[in-house]
């Protein structure tokens, strides 16, 4: 039965006891201060848990706290499984300085605690150890911590290397490295603890005897060969400080010829020159101290050569790098030949090695121009022969392009011209155009080059220049006829092929040429060929054959693309003008007008509309005017409609001017289109009246309307003004945000047009006069009497309300009117 005890003190309300524990709870209730009660008390509960046991002691201890007995026993109970006791006590000892029985006192704590404890025991032990220099010992303690935390095998290296015992650190390294199941605590990676392993035993070849220094570093080229320069220099480094220069200089020499970076390549070299220039410095200064000796200045001299040959090595070196990169980069061998300028042997010898290496099909650049230079380089010093086999050589290569292999041919064939070999540049290339026994198509892969260089346009492109050149014309008509029938040609060999045939007097056949070529292509390659064609056949029949120049014409517009039509039916329209029927002409031009891009119909137009004045005249023109204004944007419409009524003007058909620039004011914006309403303004002031002004003014307010530009142009013009605004259209009003929009474009509208109206100058109130005209007095009076007989007088009310509303005003010219202008009217 377990008993709740409710004692006096708050602190140990929660203090639990059993029904046997009862007497001894009374009796140090009575006789708390009693030692021997306790005693008993503990005595009793000696079978019972560690924590009840543990809150007797301390309950005991609270009220004597001096009692020695019953800290000896608790401290004796309690000490096998507190680390914290141990640690206090191996630290007073520590204090104390007393070396033997503090490692005791350490080795009775490891052997007492739990090993689970022991992880608090050792980080003081091992301070302990290192605060001492007793470095055997501390070997010893770090061996066995090892066995605890393998982990750990760091701080034992760190400690090997401060005390100077290398040899053992870098076996410990070694086995740290090798073992991939280990994570460092320091978060270094495999890679840089095998870096420090190399450093250590390359920098100390005296003090590391256990380990073979150059089978391990040869381990991590194989390992890690993204760091090989890093490696090789460390190798190197090794036998440096090891006395052995010339195993050095072995090293350095095999790191050059194996590394494959320019970064290694880089860092082995620099260090190799390094290594040189310590050897010279080295012995200049032992030859300074001693005194020099004949055998000295032969070993200096050696040594001096030996370094000048590195440098002068070393483009030639950093190309072998580049080239064990990727032994098929064309560019490299290339420049592999430069570097041995002056050294026919070597530039040979680097040719053959270069084409016996390249892989055409893996090759960077282009290989046929290896076998090129090589040949060239024979010929450059007279051996044609030896140049001759070379190319005869490349031209059995399996290229990957076809191009590559043409290119072999016409390199043949260039080389006999230069050296005045003309038949034999002809045969070359006549037996690069001949039919293979197993024909194949230009772009079929699985055919090797050979088959297919029959097709190519390069060679039969310099073929027919030879056979132009030096062969006859029907030899020379052979070969374009044979690039025609395989159809390889392209417009320009067409072109080439027609005008050939022009220059020997075969027209017909140079123009069943282009025929040829126009079914062999379609637009708008064909574009060029329709051009020369169609130019040539008028430049040599004229009008004597219109017809059939009227079929080819209507045959090359049939399909024509709108943007290379423009040329086609100008030539067309000439060729009607100059030997065909003039409405002929103009339906061409007609037809023009709609074919082009919309972009030329504008010029197709003016084209059609000056022709046609100096044909038919212009009253003719007034058909064509319609139709442009029809079709054309309002743009370009608005300029012909410009140009339609000042012809109108000219022709003194007013009212048509008036009707026209009446219809033209419906794609006129006032507010963007000035100058329109400011030549409708000049024409109603030379031609006119009070009425005719009026309607002008009332289109326009109607025009102004349907444009709404009262409001839309007035929001983006204070918009525009204002630099701060953000686009929205409450930022015109600030503080007035909850009002509508429009309302509030309304009242600025409004404010501006107050603003005008007050800084408007004020004028004399006049009536409104026309401006004297170049006609003579008789004929104003005929006029004013048909088609102004009323008097002009404007009311000045109506005057002011109507010009305000012009945006731009003209100041009109006053002058006196003639009484004959009235006729019998009389003035006011």
């Amino acid at each position: 039965m377990v008993v709740m005890a409710r004692l006096s003190r708050p602190e140990r309300a929660d203090l639990v006891f059993e029904e046997e524990d009862l007497p001894y709870e009374e009796e140090i209730m009575r006789n708390q201060f009693s030692v021997k009660c306790w005693l008993r008390y503990i005595e009793f509960k000696q079978g019972a848990p560690k924590p009840r046991l543990n809150q007797l002691y301390e309950r005991a201890l609270k009220l004597l706290p001096c009692s020695y007995k019953l800290w000896y026993r608790y401290l004796k109970a309690r000490r096998a499984q507190m680390p914290r006791l141990w640690l206090d006590y191996c630290q007073f000892l520590m204090d104390q300085g007393r070396v033997t029985h503090t490692r005791r006192t350490f080795d009775r704590a490891l052997r007492a605690l739990p090993i689970t404890q022991h992880s608090r025991i050792w980080p003081l032990y091992l301070r302990f150890l290192r605060s001492h220099p007793l470095p055997e010992t501390a070997v010893r303690g770090y061996r066995r911590f090892l066995k605890l935390s393998p982990e750990s095998a760091e701080e034992y290296i760190e400690y090997l290397k401060s005390s100077d015992r290398l040899d053992e650190a870098a076996q410990r390294l070694a086995t740290v490295v090798n073992d991939e199941r280990f994570v460092s605590k320091a978060g270094k990676s495999n890679y840089q603890l095998w870096h420090e392993l190399c450093d250590l035993i390359s920098q100390n070849p005296d003090k590391v005897q256990s380990l073979s220094v150059d089978a391990i570093i040869r381990g991590g080229l194989t390992r890690f060969t993204d760091q090989l320069g890093r490696l090789w220099c460390a190798l190197a480094d090794y036998y440096i400080r090891s006395g052995h220069f010339e195993k050095a200089r072995d090293v350095y020499e095999e790191a050059i010829r194996t590394v494959m970076t320019v970064r290694d390549f880089t860092q082995v070299f620099d260090s190799y020159a390094q290594f040189e220039e310590s050897m010279i410095a080295a012995k200049m200064e032992t030859a300074s101290e001693l005194g020099r000796e004949e055998e000295d200045d032969v070993d200096l001299e050696l040594r001096l050569a030996r370094f000048e040959q590195l440098i002068s090595r070393r483009p030639l070196l950093l190309n072998s790098v580049l080239l064990r990169q990727n032994p098929h980069h064309v560019h490299e061998w290339h420049k592999r030949v430069a570097l041995h300028q002056g050294r026919p042997r070597e530039i040979i010898n680097t040719y053959t090695e270069a084409v016996q290496t390249v892989d055409p099909f893996k090759a960077t650049g282009k290989p046929h121009t290896l076998w090129v230079a090589f040949a060239k380089f024979y010929e450059d010093n007279g051996q044609l022969d030896d140049a001759r086999v070379i190319l005869e050589k490349a031209t059995k290569v399996s290229f990957k392009q076809v191009d590559d292999l043409a290119s072999v041919w016409c390199e043949c064939g260039e080389l006999e011209l230069r050296h005045e070999n003309y038949d034999q540049a002809l045969r070359l290339l006549r037996k690069a155009t001949a039919l293979p026994a197993r024909r194949a198509e230009y772009f079929d892969g699985s055919e090797p080059v050979q088959n297919r260089v029959y097709k190519s346009l390069k060679v039969w492109s310099m073929l027919a220049d030879l056979e132009e050149s030096l062969g006859t014309f029907q030899s020379t008509k052979a070969v374009y006829d044979r690039i025609l029938d395989l159809r390889i040609a392209t417009p320009q060999i067409v072109i080439n092929y027609a005008m050939f045939l022009e220059e020997h007097k075969y027209f017909e056949e140079s123009f069943k040429a282009y025929e040829r070529g126009i079914s062999l292509f379609k637009w708008p390659n064909v574009s060029d060929i329709w051009s020369t064609y169609l130019t040539k056949f008028i430049a040599r029949y004229g009008g004597r054959k219109l017809e059939r120049a009227r079929d080819l014409f209507e045959q090359a517009l049939d399909g024509c693309p709108p943007k290379y039509a423009k040329t086609l039916y100008l030539l067309y329209a000439q060729l009607e003008e100059e030997w065909g029927l003039a409405r002929h002409a103009m339906a061409v031009y007609e037809r023009a007008t709609r074919a082009v891009e919309p972009a030329q119909q504008y010029d197709m137009f003016n084209i059609y509309i000056k022709r046609a004045a100096e044909i038919y005249g212009v009253t003719h023109t007034r058909g064509i005017y319609q139709k442009a204004i029809e079709v054309l944007s309002d743009e370009h419409a608005r300029e012909m409609c410009l140009r339609f009524a000042d012809m109108e003007c000219k022709l003194g058909e007013i009212d048509r001017a008036r009707a026209i620039y009446s219809f033209c004011s419906q794609i006129c914006d006032p507010r963007t289109t000035g100058a329109f309403w400011q030549t409708w303004k000049d024409f109603e002031v030379r031609h006119g009246n009070e009425d005719t002004i009026r309607e002008m003014l009332r289109i326009r307010r109607s025009v102004q309307a349907t444009y709404n530009t009262q409001v839309n142009f007035m929001a983006s013009q204070m918009l525009k003004v204002s630099g701060s605004a953000t686009g929205t259209v409450s930022d015109l009003a600030p503080g007035q945000s909850g009002m509508d929009d429009m309302k509030l474009l309304e009242q600025r509208a409004e404010q501006l047009a107050a603003e005008a109206e007050r800084d408007q100058p004020s004028r004399a109130q006049s009536k409104i006069l026309f401006v004297r005209s170049d006609a003579s007095r008789e004929e104003l009076a005929e006029l004013a009497q048909q088609a102004n007989p009323e008097e002009i007088e404007l009311d000045e009310d109506e005057d002011e309300d109507e010009m305000d509303l012009e945006p731009n005003e003209v100041r009109l010219e006053q002058q006196s009117v003639p009484a004959a202008v009235f006729g019998s009217l009389k003035e006011d």
